[in-house]
C-alpha cells in the first residue's frame, strides 16, 4: 500500500502535472503547425514552384520496373521502395516553426519572470570630520586623513 501512496504523490507533484500539460498542448500545437504548413503554407509555394506539390515529391529504388508511378500514393501501394523527400522538407518546415514558436513563447516568458533591478546601495560615504565623500570601505579620509571608525 505505501507503494501506490507513494506513486500518488510523486503523480500529484507540481512539475509531473505541469509536464504532463506541456507534452498534451505540445502534441495539440505540432498538429495545428502541420494542418498550417500542409494546408496553408506549402500549396502557395507549390503553385509558385510550377504547381509541385511537395508531400508527392520522392525518388523510387526500384528502378527495374518497367512502368514508373505517377506518385507517392501508388508507389507505397504498389509496394516500392522510396524516398519521401517531399515529405521529410515538409516535416523540416514544421520544426523550424514549431522552434521559432516556442523560442517566441519562452522569450516573453523570460522577460515577465525576469526580475526588478534592484538599485545599487551607495558607493561613497561622508567623512564625519570634513564632510567630503569617500568611498564605503575607506578606513581614512582621503581629503583630511582622519581615522574612519
Amino acid at each position: 500500500m505505501s507503494m501506490l501512496k507513494e506513486f500518488r504523490e510523486f503523480a500529484m507533484k507540481g512539475n509531473v502535472v505541469d509536464m504532463a500539460v506541456g507534452v498534451i498542448l505540445g502534441g495539440a500545437f505540432g498538429k495545428v503547425v502541420s494542418s498550417a504548413v500542409n494546408d496553408i503554407l506549402m500549396p502557395p509555394v507549390g503553385r509558385l514552384m510550377g504547381g509541385v506539390n511537395f508531400s508527392d515529391l520522392f525518388v523510387s529504388l526500384d528502378f527495374g520496373r518497367s512502368t514508373p508511378v505517377a506518385s507517392l500514393a501508388q508507389a507505397k501501394a504498389a509496394g516500392i521502395a522510396v524516398i519521401a523527400y517531399g515529405q521529410f522538407l515538409n516535416t523540416i518546415i514544421d520544426f523550424t516553426i514549431v522552434a521559432a514558436c516556442m523560442f517566441l513563447i519562452i522569450r516573453a516568458m523570460n522577460a515577465l519572470k525576469r526580475p526588478e533591478p534592484v538599485p545599487a546601495g551607495p558607493a561613497t560615504k561622508e567623512c564625519p570630520q570634513c564632510l567630503s565623500a569617500i568611498p564605503l570601505k575607506a578606513t581614512r579620509c582621503a581629503h583630511c586623513t582622519s581615522q574612519l571608525g
